[in-house]
């Protein structure tokens, strides 16, 4: 991936043991609302969403807090769609981010 790709996010040092498990965390839960979906389990994915817009600001990751409250109001309202959307930002999102660490 070149740099001009590349959604940059400046971290905290003092996050950088943390923020791959994070990221990490976020992949996996791609696979969980796509799992969900399948089964309509919007409960689930309602409970991701909930999390990730809870998490992703305390990490730097503002993008993955706008994300996880648009798949939570989705969810909310059974919108496999607006599902389907915030999945493919997410997955484009984790696919571009580059962190880097700096002491803030």
């Amino acid at each position: 991936m070149s740099d001009a790709e590349a959604i940059v996010i400046h971290a905290d040092k003092d996050l950088e043991d943390l923020i791959p498990e994070f990221l990490d965390n976020r992949r996996g839960d791609v696979d969980a609302i796509h799992g969900a979906l399948a089964n309509d389990d919007f409960e689930t994915v309602r409970v991701l969403g909930h999390s990730m817009k809870g998490s992703g600001g305390g990490y730097g990751f503002d993008d993955i807090t706008t994300i996880g409250a648009a798949l939570e109001q989705a969810a909310k309202r059974q919108d496999r769609d607006a599902i389907r959307e915030g999945l493919a930002q997410l997955a484009h999102y984790l696919d571009k981010v580059k962190v880097v660490y700096e002491e803030l």
